[in-house]
């Protein structure tokens, strides 16, 4: 239980960013609709960059979440979170600037380039900093509440919009990303990491060989080591019939996710 009270700034912090996020979700449509078919009641160019910007984003989610994952394992998952938390501001803090059609494709450019490397990046990490500050006995607790955290803020998030005008809505939201962050590297201590199991690999007993350096620095090492991740994604989950069979079912979960919120939009 100590754990878990040791877990409060991370859960703050998790809570302010979706909160942020699916503020903005109810007000994103009529955003849209406005500013490409204003006066129309349908848009089909909204369809099809809304089905552009999700196919793209789902595109660089699948190379970049292995990668980004691995940089957190050698320079700390604080480190690596603090970048999405902090370019979250960006496309939510254009639109609560303006909603003009103009400002409208900055936010879409922006909210595509940035969720192309960071999309999933902020709840993934949260996992893993559990992982690393709760022991094994007590990590299905920890990881719940984080789950019910996360769905806290979606409820919060979507009343809240409900009683804000659009403009307003898409401020608080801004002012909520900015507090989040300050807040998370103001308050949150980065997770202890064991390096005796970095290096010890999950899917075989085999350590990749290197055979010259060439005068690379170890930063640059590291970094080619972390761009392998999406080899050892694969061999990982072809490791286990398990694995396999969870990956299959959070695939088609996360499928259904985004075929509703498509819906929607």
């Amino acid at each position: 239980m100590e754990k878990l009270y040791g877990l409060s700034h991370l859960f703050v912090t998790v809570f302010l960013h979706n909160f942020s996020l699916f503020m903005v979700v109810p007000a994103i449509t009529d955003v849209t609709m406005a500013a490409l078919c204003p006066g129309q009641d349908e848009c089909s160019i909204a369809i099809y960059l809304t089905g552009f910007q999700q196919a793209v984003i789902g595109a660089g989610t699948l190379v970049m979440m292995p990668l980004l994952g691995n940089l957190s394992d050698k320079y700390g998952r604080k480190a690596i979170m603090t970048i999405p938390m902090c370019l979250a501001i960006i496309p939510i803090g254009v639109l609560a600037y303006s909603r003009a059609t103009k400002f409208f494709y900055v936010y879409y450019v922006s909210k595509t380039l940035i969720s192309m490397v960071f999309d999933g990046c902020v709840p993934c990490l949260a996992l893993a900093y559990v992982a690393d500050s709760v022991p094994e006995s007590g990590r299905s607790t920890a990881f719940g509440i984080l789950s019910g955290i996360g769905s806290a803020a979606f409820v919060c998030g979507t009343l809240s919009a409900r009683f804000l005008s659009t403009a307003l809505t898409f401020q608080v939201s801004t002012l909520a990303a900015m507090i989040g962050a300050v807040y998370m590297i103001i308050f949150l201590r980065d997770s202890l990491i064991d390096d005796n199991h970095l290096y010890a690999p999950i899917i075989s007993e085999v350590k990749p060989m290197i055979a010259r350096n060439d005068g690379k620095s170890k930063s640059n090492i590291q970094l080619l080591k972390a761009l392998r991740s999406l080899q050892d994604l694969t061999s990982f989950l072809n490791s286990s019939l398990t694995i396999t069979q969870a990956a299959i079912i959070a695939f088609f979960s996360n499928l259904a996710d985004v075929g509703l919120h498509g819906s929607m939009m």
